[in-house]
């Protein structure tokens, strides 16, 4: 069976996915919904779909799944709006920046028994796939501390940091995901420190552009998050996980993976610029795994519960900040 996709939104993050639906010999990118008509048209013309608005994608008969990509506003009630037209959904994360209104859409979903997927696509990167598997196989025994380092080459316009809901549920998020994703386990307790190093106009937005967080979970196994929204120095992405028996870890990728050796000394290439490279092999994989779970062949994750639990970690991390001291998630959920 080919899965018939609609495409909600018609972004930067919507041409990725696009690419990724018509490069699966399973799926077929039938309709391509956005505000902005000239976007929406550059991508059907591309990808040889139809232009429709978001009621028509949501009553055709024709459309099986959608790729939600749309503001992070809107995202909750797509997903309601899908899941009761029994269609399955791909969301980009956040499902909405409000934990209670993300608990009043999962209940949606399980009543309608929806297929929903949420867009942590960092668990699909192949370098930390593949740390994830040596935990699996035991190759460093039991999981104690994580550290997770994401800096960005550079700040985001103060316009989108005001509509972002923040540092901790836009950027550190992704690293909440892949935290609880390495430790195996629930995070009990979070303690983060956030300041703005990079750019005054992002606080005077209300925000931070520089956090470290620590999570800890009830058996004491321990992540450290680093986060800035600034790397001179290209994309910043690198995980590493101690364990009992050893550590594993993933290095940053650059697009040529050589080294020059001269009488100068050692060079290597740059990193990626940012993550619609260094991340293309993860976006491809993410698409793969949510058409086999809306065919039916694998479950649906990361789930809407993990964009939950994420979400929580987000909270605490800003209470955290806010009052100085240890915040249980127990105390936001």
């Amino acid at each position: 069976m080919t899965l018939k996709f609609g495409l909600l939104g018609a972004g930067r993050i919507g041409k990725v996915h696009a690419k990724a639906i018509n490069a699966d010999l399973d799926a077929e990118l039938v309709a391509v919904a956005d505000a902005m008509a000239p976007a929406a048209a550059a991508i059907a013309a591309q990808y040889g779909c139809e232009v429709r608005s978001i009621e028509a994608i949501l009553a055709a008969k024709d459309i099986d799944a959608v790729v939600i990509c749309t503001p992070t506003d809107t995202h909750a009630d797509l997903i309601e709006a899908f899941a009761r037209a029994g269609k399955a959904i791909f969301c980009e994360k956040p499902i909405d920046l409000s934990l209670d209104r993300v608990k009043s859409c999962l209940k949606v979903v399980r009543e309608t028994k929806a297929v929903l997927m949420v867009g942590f696509n960092r668990r699909f990167d192949p370098h930390f796939a593949a740390v994830k598997a040596e935990i699996a196989k035991g190759s460093i025994g039991a999981v104690e501390m994580v550290n997770i380092t994401s800096r960005d080459p550079g700040a985001p316009p103060v316009e989108y940091i005001a509509r972002s809901g923040g540092i901790f549920r836009d950027m550190t998020i992704h690293d909440f995901d892949m935290a609880r994703f390495l430790l195996g386990e629930e995070v009990a307790e979070v303690s983060a420190m956030a300041s703005v190093l990079v750019d005054p106009a992002i606080g005077t937005a209300g925000d931070f552009d520089s956090v470290q967080v620590m999570l800890k979970t009830a058996s004491g196994k321990q992540a450290l998050i680093s986060n800035s929204r600034r790397a001179t120095y290209g994309y910043d992405q690198r995980i590493e996980v101690h364990g009992v028996a050893g550590a594993v870890s993933a290095e940053n990728q650059r697009p040529v993976s050589i080294e020059v050796a001269t009488a100068k000394g050692y060079t290597r290439p740059p990193l990626h610029d940012f993550f619609m490279t260094r991340y293309i092999d993860a976006y491809a994989a993410e698409i793969a795994a949510f058409i086999q779970a809306a065919l039916g062949k694998a479950a649906a994750t990361p789930s809407g519960e993990d964009g939950l639990a994420a979400l929580a970690l987000a909270e605490a991390a800003l209470k955290s900040v806010a009052e100085g001291r240890v915040v249980k998630v127990a105390e936001v959920l």
